[in-house]
């Protein structure tokens, strides 16, 4: 330290980590530009475990020796790994290091599902999971995902989505309205009007409509509610019943990630 003049780069490593740990994961990586010592301190093993999540070994295949916690952070923020035999997905928010699922169309309750006259199970190439639930034809639509929140990031809210396709023979679903209810331990935090298609003739304000995902799937948001600690099930509910039927739909999955 010159002329008794306080450096930063006169910090351990160790220390800078921990002080670069105060911020968030984005602002870790920016800080690898300061200098030399933050650019040392920003790749530690040592700062990016204060960014995993707790249990992440508990969740994640083992890595090699040799790979950097930074390393994984960032695959799992990229590339979701599959858990619970192929039944769900996990990763992590880029931003802030957050807990992200996907249940997977086989982790969930759907009506008339194992009826092969109204549901079939096959592989998309595209799909993070073995199988995809295709809708064929059914009058009676309704599908169900369960989690228990500890599973989740605590004190962070969350939104649920359906990540779905449109087959080219899909009929049925232009400006269909379906029901979609959020409940938080038995009690129902979300409920709203989501639409999987868009005919372009109807468009209502206040009401969820689809968009296109990175992956090039579709997704429509079914709610949002906070995760605050507890031994809560959240439950996802979709449901529409008018009398005429629907049908040429793929069902990915229901993904829940930080707002």
């Amino acid at each position: 330290m010159s002329s008794g003049t306080p450096n930063l780069d006169d910090l351990s490593n160790d220390c800078l980590a921990l002080i670069i740990s105060l911020t968030s994961p984005l602002d870790a990586c920016r800080s690898s530009l300061v200098s030399k010592s933050f650019n040392s301190a920003a790749g530690s093993d040592v700062l990016w475990d204060k960014f995993l999540p707790a249990d992440y070994q508990n969740l994640v295949p083992a890595s090699p020796s040799s790979s950097s916690l930074k390393s994984l952070y960032l695959s799992l923020c990229d590339h979701p790994v599959l858990i619970e035999d192929g039944k769900k997905s996990f990763s992590l928010d880029k931003r802030n290091g957050k807990k992200c699922y996907m249940l997977a169309s086989r982790n969930l309750a759907i009506a008339w599902g194992d009826t092969p006259h109204y549901w079939r199970w096959i592989s998309i190439p595209d799909s993070r999971f073995p199988e995809v639930a295709e809708l064929l034809d059914v009058y009676w639509f309704e599908i169900t995902g369960r989690i228990d929140s500890c599973n989740l990031s605590l004190m962070t809210r969350y939104n649920a989505f359906l990540v779905f396709k449109l087959v080219a023979n899909a009929e049925g679903f232009e400006n269909k309205p379906i029901e979609a209810t959020l409940r938080l331990g038995g009690t129902q935090v979300s409920k709203r009007i989501v639409y999987v298609m868009d005919s372009g003739d109807v468009v209502q304000n206040g009401n969820q409509h689809p968009k296109v995902r990175g992956d090039g799937w579709l997704e429509v948001e079914l709610g949002e509610f906070f995760n605050g600690g507890g031994l809560e099930e959240l439950e996802i509910h979709i449901f529409s019943h008018d009398g005429y039927s629907v049908g040429g739909l793929y069902v990915q999955g229901i993904d829940i990630r930080p707002c």
